[in-house]
């Protein structure tokens, strides 16, 4: 019996060496399960890379490509144009990666990539920092957090910069669907994945991940987590259709779950609880209630 009405076909093989409660091995899943057989996977160095194929074995049941940390959206862009070589241009391609490779190391061969319009989904399992390589700070690490190179303590808040925006980076090349998504709504993040995946050009998911050790949470508590990020408005799901915005959830700022709600199931932001820290929270509240307050404007007003 299907669950969540997703497919109950399976693409990744159990077997692996993620993590007990990995969030990105849930979001792999997923993403298989929405491109199907028809599809060749072009995939970064990362977790999912290390955990799924070790020699001489693998998880992967779809065609896939391992990249570099850096090249794995020139990657699909080359199978892309073989593919359109040899007449076979239903076949998806779909390119993926952690917020490392994507935020950082391959910005660069993804923003040529949007800039051409190729052919290929770009998927983003975004964990918010470098987890493979020993839990260092990103550009998606969010402010606050504690990580190996952004350590709280009594000199630092923990990583001092916001986020970056990568939907309205890849939505200002021209991208026709851009979608930020979450684990913890499954459904959701499964008909945006499809969404992405059968319209032409280069599109792009943003998929939150949760990591267990890199966030410092229960392995039981994966999906809840994750569903507070959303809940609180953290990392709200959306989507931007050619150039025009329509938020998922959540979609009232007054009725937003308090932010220390998702901040105490997790380590990394513990330090943000202490009382000499509420202005901290306090900021990060703010900017959070700003930041849906302005997308969801977009999305009243058409734009």
């Amino acid at each position: 019996m299907a669950i969540y009405g997703l497919p109950e076909e399976e693409y990744f093989a159990v077997g692996h060496r993620a993590c007990a409660g990995c969030g990105e091995a849930i979001a792999v899943r997923l993403i298989t399960k929405a491109a199907g057989k028809n599809s060749i996977l072009v995939e970064s160095t990362g977790c999912m890379e290390v955990i799924s194929t070790p020699y001489p074995e693998t998880s992967w049941r779809l065609p896939w490509v391992h990249g570099a940390f850096e090249n794995n959206s020139c990657i699909g862009s080359g199978v892309s144009a073989a593919l359109a070589t040899l007449g076979k241009e239903d076949t998806k391609v779909i390119v993926f990666g952690g917020d490392g490779a994507t935020y950082d190391i391959g910005i660069g061969c993804i923003s040529g990539v949007f800039e051409r319009g190729e052919n290929i989904t770009y998927i983003c399992t975004d964990n918010e920092a470098y987890m493979n390589t020993g839990i260092q700070r990103s550009g998606a690490t969010p402010f606050g957090a504690s990580t190996t190179t952004s350590p709280d303590g009594s000199k630092s808040i923990g990583k001092q910069q916001w986020k970056k925006d990568m939907m309205h980076i890849l939505a200002a090349h021209g991208s026709p669907y851009c979608a930020q998504a979450s684990i913890g709504y499954l459904p959701d993040a499964f008909q945006k994945l499809k969404k992405a995946m059968e319209i032409k050009g280069p599109t792009y998911v943003n998929l939150i991940c949760t990591c267990v050790p890199g966030w410092r949470t229960d392995p039981s508590q994966t999906i809840a987590v994750a569903k507070l990020a959303v809940d609180t408005g953290v990392t709200p799901i959306y989507e931007i259709i050619n150039g025009k915005h329509k938020v998922t959830r959540p979609t009232d700022v007054e009725k937003l779950k308090p932010i220390e709600e998702y901040f105490k199931l997790q380590g990394r932001f513990k330090h943000l609880l202490k009382p000499e820290n509420k202005p901290k929270v306090e900021l990060i509240q703010k900017q959070v209630k700003d930041n849906l307050s302005l997308l969801l404007e977009h999305a009243s007003k058409g734009l």
